[in-house]
């Protein structure tokens, strides 16, 4: 189906999905905080739900997005966070290295976590010195292997293994205890405040799991090590930071991602504005062109940028960070103040500068975020379609309640594209 005469801005907002909260008289984010603009969308539109990845399944946002944005993976194709985020930022990958997402933790002397992110705003000075001193120091027992560990934005790097000769394989558990592995996706789990660093296990008995595990442990034992005794760390302490000393790994995976480029998938030019190094990586994956619109908060420049591509491009995708950060943090407050941040600085500039008329405004989320579980869930998001074409459903608002009772319905995140285009269409 051609859908070249398409014009839609697609906005996903970071784990903006929520449930109710004491510290918002019982209203999620969404619900409690004022949002004139996504309001005027909410009226000039149709809303429902939708489930990223499937009932039962908090999703990370690497395989929520690729679903988010019409990709369905079996069990046993997708190649796992990994991968793609070694992809978004260009270090040397090849078919049968490992490469595996990474925090930045603190942990005390019984490889307790006393935080899964070392305090989150890391300096990037900080993070590439330690990240160094393992490169440089490690030494694994087979000297046929070696790694390299890519620090990327706050608390997050990446850590590839590779081992000559050898291929390495990603059925293995990962050592982070909050993600679970399950057929190449990571899993948020429900995880209590007291965590250890996990032993990797094999999956299956392959040769290749088991010299996958066996590496990633001796990567954590010997990291452990160099990080307690890093001159950085000795900085950190003396100033009163938390300690970069351990990183929790998960989502291996060893080959490149083979699927439909997304212009090939939905019949038009499909373009993108993202920032994070997951969301660099599933662009570079789905050939999507990519625009540059500022940093992470600068709201005002990415909605100018999308309004402007529609000169050009039939569709973009813009993801939003922010509310998912609050939501791991329990913040509801903060996630309620940030929701007004972006309706304000990005919808209300994007609405200066479209003609509803003639583009329109699809609005969802990748997954949701409660504050009362600081961790990713399964609870649905909002999806809206707004634009003067599309037939009004009556309701008013972008918030979870109201999506209950759209027109849409119930969605899986892999029918919101086409069922959007539907809409626009019709």
């Amino acid at each position: 189906m051609d859908n070249s005469d398409i014009h839609m801005i697609y906005v996903l907002l970071d784990g903006i999905g929520d449930l109710p909260h004491p510290d918002l008289k019982g209203f999620t984010p969404l619900g409690y905080a004022k949002t004139p603009n996504l309001d005027k969308l909410a009226r000039n539109g149709a809303i429902g739900e939708v489930i990223s990845v499937g009932k039962g399944i908090a999703p990370q946002s690497d395989i929520a997005v690729f679903n988010m944005l019409g990709y369905r993976f079996e069990n046993t194709q997708y190649v796992g966070r990994g991968v793609i985020e070694a992809i978004g930022i260009g270090i040397d990958f090849k078919s049968g290295d490992l490469a595996l997402r990474g925090n930045f933790a603190t942990v005390n002397d019984e490889r307790i976590i006393t935080d899964r992110r070392a305090g989150r705003n890391i300096e990037k000075e900080d993070a590439v010195a330690v990240a160094h001193e393992i490169e440089t120091k490690i030494k694994f027992s087979n000297p046929k292997a070696s790694v390299v560990v890519a620090p990327t934005v706050g608390h997050r790097v990446i850590v590839r293994i590779r081992c000559d000769g050898m291929f390495l394989t990603p059925e293995i558990s990962n050592t982070d205890p909050a993600y679970a592995r399950i057929g190449g996706m990571g899993v948020a789990k429900a995880v209590g405040d007291y965590m250890k660093i996990e032993k990797s296990l094999p999956l299956n008995e392959s040769d290749g799991a088991k010299l996958s595990a066996s590496f990633v442990n001796e990567f954590t034992d010997k990291s452990l090590q160099i990080m307690k005794d890093s001159i950085v760390n000795k900085n950190r302490r003396d100033h009163g930071k938390k300690m970069l000393n351990s990183i929790l790994l998960r989502d291996a995976g060893n080959e490149f991602p083979n699927v439909i480029p997304i212009n090939e998938l939905h019949q038009m030019q499909f373009s993108c504005i993202v920032d994070m190094p997951v969301e660099i990586g599933i662009a570079n994956v789905l050939k999507m062109k990519s625009f540059s619109a500022g940093g992470l908060t600068d709201y005002e420049e990415k909605a100018r940028v999308a309004a402007k591509a529609m000169e050009t491009q039939n569709a973009i995708y813009v993801h939003i960070k922010g509310p998912d950060e609050f939501g791991h943090d329990g913040d509801a407050v903060g996630k309620m103040q940030n929701i007004e941040e972006i309706d304000r600085r990005f919808f209300g500039t994007l609405l200066a500068n479209i003609d509803t008329s003639k583009v329109a405004v699809v609005i969802s989320g990748d997954h949701s975020t409660p504050c009362i579980n600081k961790s990713h869930s399964d609870d649905p998001v909002p999806v809206l379609v707004s634009g003067d074409f599309i037939k009004k459903d009556g309701t008013t608002r972008f918030t979870e309640d109201q999506a209950k009772k759209g027109k849409i319905g119930l969605l899986t995140g892999a029918d919101v594209i086409k069922t959007a285009v539907k809409m626009i269409k019709s």
